[in-house]
C-alpha cells in the first residue's frame, strides 16, 4: 500500500479551570474541505519541513498567528478509495499558546466556538466521532474510510494514552 501524505491540523484553544473551554474553527473558503469549519492546516513538505514546522507554518498562512507551543493529540489516517490522492494521515494538535490575533485570510475565516456548541453539521463528517474525545484529553490514533459524498463507510478509533493537557 502506498505511503500516505502527511498533512497537518492545529486548533488553538482557550482554557477555563483546566478545562477547554473555547475551540477557534476556521471556516475554509477554497479548495480542499470547502465550506466547512475546520482547524487549520494542510499538507507537509517532506523534503524541507517537520510535521510540527509544517502545522506552525500553516497555522501563521491560514489564520496570521504565530503559534509557540504545539500538544499533539491524535494521528488520523483518512482514506478515500473514489479519490485515492486525497488519502493522508493527519497529524492533530492543540495550542493554547500563540501570539496575535486570529485573523481571516484569502482561505480561511476563524471563529471561536464554546465546546458545547460545535457546529458538526457543517463540519467534515469524522469530526463528531474523534474531536469530542480529543477534547476530553485522550490521545488518539484512527482511521476513516470515506464513500462517496463525504460518508463515513468505515472508522477504527482507539485511545491509546491521557494527558496531553
Amino acid at each position: 500500500m502506498k505511503k500516505l501524505r502527511n498533512a497537518t491540523l492545529l486548533f488553538l484553544i482557550k482554557k477555563s479551570q483546566g478545562k477547554i473551554t473555547d475551540i477557534c474553527l476556521a471556516m475554509k473558503k477554497r479548495g480542499f474541505g470547502v465550506n466547512r469549519w475546520n482547524g487549520v492546516g494542510g499538507k507537509v513538505d517532506d523534503q524541507k519541513e517537520t510535521i510540527e514546522d509544517a502545522a506552525k507554518r500553516e497555522a501563521k498562512e491560514e489564520i496570521n498567528v504565530s503559534i509557540k507551543e504545539l500538544n499533539k493529540v491524535a494521528e488520523l489516517s483518512f482514506y478515500f478509495p473514489h479519490n485515492p490522492e486525497w488519502n493522508q494521515m493527519v497529524h492533530v494538535y492543540f495550542s493554547e499558546n500563540w501570539q496575535d490575533n486570529p485573523e481571516e485570510s484569502e482561505e480561511m475565516n476563524p471563529k471561536w466556538f464554546a465546546v458545547k456548541e460545535l457546529p458538526f453539521s457543517n463540519m467534515w463528517p469524522s469530526d463528531i466521532f474523534w474531536l469530542p474525545e480529543v477534547l476530553k484529553g485522550n490521545l488518539l490514533k484512527g482511521t476513516f474510510i470515506f464513500g462517496e459524498n463525504d460518508v463515513v463507510q468505515d472508522k477504527n478509533l482507539s485511545i491509546v494514552g491521557r494527558g496531553w493537557e
